[in-house]
């Protein structure tokens, strides 16, 4: 593209012929992808969400919450240690959270399912969903999730199904919400939790429809692939914030999350506090209208 310019400057022209225009064109294109991260730094990116020492939302909810009492099953099945869900104090009030969990060691991500849930975590959060609307409690949701789990019994219990019920049911909360990225948010398992009022995003997060290694077995069917396909969508903080996927920003400690827990729950548990207090000044009919709006729009772009 600068070779591009430099040949429209060195052009011969008529006299009166003038190139102003398509000079400032070309430089504004210049500079929008000078700004755009390279394919290096938005895989650094896709690395530090996934980073094995990243905090977890148990992690969080022993640095942020008080008196936290978790639940457990679906009343349908069973119960599903993929999503963390139960009621506890965070900053003196009272709220309800739902969060994704994978797991430090590997018997502990088997037995989460490295933090990918069946369609029995998704009734389990829908239950801490009624009970935050029936007493009034806040939610706030922690996403982490490479997406939820494919498997055949999974799809035999109805996982895209209770995907789509479990975003009816945020959508209908007429409480505060705040969701916030903290790992990966992958497809529908992330989003399932995710339809809040106010959506943030950890500095080293990503949020994807698809992860880097399934776009590139789709598109080229190799997912060694997997650094250009991320490079195509996107992922990172920067650029979910640029397209409205999310409202704002967590900063994170220097390095990343993973370096210092005890700092990066600070930073979270005060950007928290912020969404939730803005997000509770807003009349719940009104709430609950902007939430929906918020979401069609999504995707939705005019010229």
């Amino acid at each position: 593209m600068r070779d591009r310019l430099a040949r429209v400057r060195e052009l011969p022209l008529l006299r009166g012929v003038g190139v102003r225009d398509e000079l400032s064109r070309l430089q504004q294109q210049i500079e929008r992808v000078q700004a755009e991260p390279s394919e290096e730094e938005i895989w650094r990116a896709v690395e530090l969400a996934r980073h094995q020492d990243r905090p977890y939302t148990l992690d969080y909810v022993e640095r942020l919450f008080d008196d936290f009492v978790e639940l457990h099953g679906d009343r349908h099945l069973t119960d599903d240690p993929a999503l963390v869900c139960g009621i506890g104090r965070f900053r003196s009030r009272s709220v309800a959270l739902i969060g994704h969990q994978k797991g430090r060691d590997i018997h502990e991500r088997s037995r989460r399912n490295f933090g990918m849930a069946f369609p029995e975590g998704y009734r389990k959060g829908m239950r801490v969903m009624e009970l935050a609307q029936r007493h009034g409690f806040p939610l706030l949701t922690l996403v982490d999730t490479p997406g939820a789990f494919p498997g055949v019994a999974a799809e035999q219990h109805g996982q895209g199904g209770w995907i789509a019920r479990s975003q009816i049911a945020m959508a209908q909360l007429g409480v505060p919400t705040v969701a916030c990225v903290i790992g990966e948010g992958g497809s529908g398992g992330a989003v399932a939790i995710a339809l809040a009022d106010r959506v943030l995003m950890q500095a080293n997060a990503i949020y994807s429809v698809i992860s880097p290694e399934g776009c590139a077995a789709i598109l080229w069917r190799d997912a060694e692939q997997a650094k250009k396909a991320a490079a195509a969508f996107r992922p990172n903080a920067a650029n979910c914030l640029q397209l409205g996927v999310v409202d704002s920003i967590v900063q994170e400690p220097p390095g990343g999350a993973h370096e210092d827990h005890d700092a990066a729950a600070a930073m979270l548990g005060d950007a928290l506090v912020a969404a939730l207090t803005d997000a509770s000044k807003i009349d719940a009919t009104k709430r609950r209208a902007k939430r929906r709006e918020k979401f069609r729009m999504m995707g939705v772009y005019t010229t």
